[in-house]
């Protein structure tokens, strides 16, 4: 396991992974259609004292936002497996910009934003080079779904020999079965570590 008593918090960044109005507010895509999990709401009270103990060492919070890029008449370009997933998603929905495409107000303010159009932060997005512009080296991975954007962002850092830390309660899935599962088939991919265990790291660092 990662000893986090190595790490420079100056060179180490919080990403979070799809913590955003359109999937945890009431009044967004996801809760309108009544799809959420007290897991899920859970998240960004336990992860923001990270955030803000991270920066305060110097360290950096990027939040990574799931964004669905309208179309010239605002009719978002959804790929046809996740239309048929979740049908009720439409215009105005995770667009840039929006309230729905926003960090939760309990995160606020990340450092920086990293749109992403599909499950990994790394995939065609400007995470990379803000890593490498800032001096990152490591990562401090939460979000949802631990079995979606978390895991397939953890497993891009991996192939990219980038050393990471997943929050085992800094994510979650809609069913806690699939969370566990997850968070078994990772751990040759990335240490694993509670929300306590880093901010006591942090504490002392």
């Amino acid at each position: 396991m990662t000893n986090l008593a190595q790490w420079d918090p100056a060179r180490t960044a919080l990403l979070t992974i799809d913590l955003q109005n359109d999937f945890l507010h009431p009044k967004g895509a996801y809760g309108r259609a009544g799809q959420t999990a007290d897991s899920i709401l859970a998240l960004p009270n336990r992860i923001a004292p990270i955030a803000r103990a991270l920066q305060a060492k110097g360290g950096r919070y990027f939040s990574a936002q799931f964004t669905l890029v309208p179309d010239k008449d605002g009719t978002p370009l959804i790929a046809p497996h996740l239309k048929a997933l979740r049908p009720f998603l439409g215009k105005g929905d995770f667009a840039p910009g929006g309230f729905g495409h926003s960090l939760v107000d309990e995160l606020q303010p990340a450092d920086f934003t990293v749109e992403k159009v599909a499950y990994s932060a790394f995939y065609q997005t400007r995470l990379e080079y803000l890593m490498r512009a800032l001096g990152i080296e490591q990562l401090i991975v939460g979000g949802i779904v631990t079995n979606g954007g978390v895991a397939s962002t953890l497993r891009d850092a991996h192939l990219r020999n980038v050393e990471t830390v997943m929050l085992t309660d800094g994510c979650a899935a809609f069913a806690d079965d699939v969370h566990d599962a997850t968070l078994l088939s990772l751990k040759t991919v990335t240490a694993q570590h509670s929300c306590a265990d880093v901010l006591n790291w942090l504490g002392g660092a």
